[in-house]
C-alpha cells in the first residue's frame, strides 16, 4: 500500500484528509502531525491541479471531494459576497500556480507536540 493509514478505518480517514484539505486551501497554511502533512500534501496538490484544468468536470471531481465551507465574505458595496472553498480554490489558488508544474505545498518542520512528543509541521502552500 503506499499511503499511510493514520490508525483510523477508511471512512475516518477520507473526512480527515477531506477537512485538512479544505482547511489548507481556506487558510493556506496549517500545523498539523508530520505523517498526515506527508499524506494532505498529495491530495491538496491533486485539488491544485483540478483547479488549474478549470473545465466543469474538473469543478465537479473537486466539488464531490472538498467540504462546502465559506472560505471568505466580502462587501460589495451593498452586497455581500459569500466565497466557498471550491470557488476560491479556482478563482485565487489555482491560477495563482499556472506556470508551475506540482510542488505546490511545503513542510516546515516545527518543535514535537507537548504531550506525546508527536512530530509537528507547518503546511503551507507555496
Amino acid at each position: 500500500m503506499s499511503y499511510r493509514k493514520l490508525g483510523r478505518t477508511s471512512s475516518q480517514r477520507k473526512a480527515l484528509l477531506r477537512d485538512l484539505t479544505t482547511d489548507l486551501l481556506i487558510h493556506e497554511r496549517i500545523t498539523t502531525t508530520e505523517a498526515r502533512a506527508k499524506e494532505v500534501r498529495s491530495t491538496a496538490e491533486k485539488m491544485i491541479t483540478l483547479g488549474k484544468r478549470g473545465d466543469l468536470h474538473a469543478r465537479r471531481q473537486a466539488a464531490a471531494f472538498l467540504r462546502n465551507e465559506i472560505a471568505d465574505v466580502k462587501e460589495d458595496g451593498d452586497t455581500v459576497v459569500v466565497q466557498s472553498a471550491l470557488q476560491k480554490l479556482f478563482a485565487d489558488v489555482a491560477p495563482r500556480y499556472a506556470e508551475r508544474n506540482g510542488g505546490y505545498t511545503r513542510i516546515l518542520k516545527t518543535a514535537p507536540r507537548r504531550g506525546d512528543a508527536a512530530p509537528m509541521v507547518i503546511l503551507e502552500l507555496v
